[in-house]
């Protein structure tokens, strides 16, 4: 069995369901353990009786450690403190040999299990690297490695890293460049030489995401999706997209960040599909009045970004993307 956590709250609902559905759609066997953020993110969940999902509230899941610095940190901060002390939560107090933390707003278009049997038994940590785009490359502040798929085994090697991470995390885990640091994300630059039996991903299918979607193109083959290094011309089978900074624009209206380009594969075969499982998902549950969307004056602030950075082919992407 494959074993997951992530964290959310209300605004993210729809996001969140729609990893777990594509996880239930691709995986023979696994388990989603969501630590609800808010009241309406835990009663929703609990409410759906979901097959495959454990539901783990704050006042279960927030120690005296993680109380103490909370007033600390942004609602976003406290959220990145959090994510090493999910994982150690669930290997804790559940029966699993391991566990990987995934990011709400992933979607899977293939088995995950591909991605860890890139491991071999010395190894007991996964991590995926950004594959910045170069003219987006953040590595020097951001950092090398995306905290959106890291995978943990419940052994000695596994927790030793993991307890240093929530250490580091509940000293220092803010919204800002300092000291080498940025949120939860910089102090995994040195993991591979840090600590013994890290394992960095190979395989490109793993961490396809809005800052690297500039390098390939995509296609159905099969019924899977294939993507196409434009570098190398090296296929692979695309595992899940990140949909960091998609934008709730409207109820019915969404785009990608205007930051970053694209490409019709990527809009058609990716976002078109994501897009579709969010509705049907809001619709099913009654979720759109739990979700954000743009004020009036981010509205037309957002319009007006839309249109500079990307003109007015970025019109052709918005219909791919709601066709």
């Amino acid at each position: 069995m494959l074993n997951f956590c992530t964290l959310f709250d209300s605004g993210y609902l729809s996001r969140g369901l729609a990893m777990y559905e594509s996880l239930n759609r691709h995986c023979k066997d696994f388990h989603l353990y969501v630590f609800a953020f808010n009241d309406d993110c835990l009663f929703t969940l609990k409410s759906l009786h979901l097959e495959n999902m454990t539901v783990i509230s704050l006042s279960e899941f927030e120690d005296e450690e993680l109380l103490r610095i909370k007033s600390t940190r942004s609602r976003g901060e406290y959220c990145w403190t959090c994510s090493s002390s999910t994982v150690l939560y669930v290997l804790d107090n559940y029966d699993v040999d391991h566990c990987t933390y995934i990011d709400a707003d992933l979607y899977f278009f293939a088995s995950p299990q591909i991605l860890l049997d890139e491991m071999d038994e010395s190894e007991s940590v996964l991590i995926t690297p950004h594959r910045y785009t170069p003219q987006y490359d953040q590595s020097e502040k951001t950092g090398i490695y995306c905290v959106q798929f890291v995978y943990f085994k419940n052994n000695r090697q596994g927790r030793k890293v993991l307890i240093w991470w929530r250490k580091v995390c509940l000293e220092w885990c803010y919204n800002r460049f300092e000291d080498g640091r940025f949120g939860d994300q910089k102090y995994l630059d040195d993991w591979p030489e840090r600590f013994e039996g890290v394992h960095v991903l190979r395989h490109l299918g793993g961490g396809v995401a809005p800052w690297n979607m500039q390098q390939y193109c995509f296609e159905y083959q099969g019924g899977k999706i294939i993507g196409t290094e434009l570098k190398t011309d090296r296929q692979f089978l695309l595992v899940f997209y990140h949909f960091h900074s998609l934008v709730f624009v409207t109820s019915f209206y969404f785009s990608p960040r205007p930051y970053y380009k694209r490409n019709d594969s990527t809009i058609a075969l990716l976002f078109n599909p994501y897009v579709k499982e969010i509705i049907r998902l809001r619709k099913q549950y009654a979720l759109s009045n739990m979700e954000h969307y743009l004020s009036r004056w981010k509205f037309f602030k957002y319009l007006a970004e839309v249109f500079v950075r990307r003109g007015f082919k970025e019109i052709h992407y918005i219909k791919l993307l709601h066709q």
